[in-house]
């Protein structure tokens, strides 16, 4: 991920074991790439029960415009975990 992008937001999302994080990793992994723009880029980890998602812009419009697609990404992937579970 290229350093030139002027802004930097890490959300963490913490899980209670590996396994529901790395359903979810797998369900946002796919849109890594795919949403990006001349403005913004992501990326997502994961490490341990622990997915972050690091999104990067030229501009704090685009960063929060980044955040709230993630974080509704995340959340959604969350949503249908659980309820494939339940």
């Amino acid at each position: 991920m290229s350093d030139a992008y002027d802004h930097r937001a890490v959300l963490s999302f913490p899980y209670p074991d590996q396994r529901r994080a790395q359903v979810v990793h797998d369900a946002i992994g796919v849109e890594v790439g795919e949403i990006d723009d001349d403005r913004s880029t992501a990326d997502a980890t994961l490490t341990d029960a622990t997915v972050e998602v690091t999104v990067r812009a030229h501009d704090l419009v685009a960063l929060r415009a980044g955040v709230n697609t993630w974080t509704r990404l995340v959340e959604t992937a969350e949503t249908v975990a659980a309820n494939a579970e339940s």
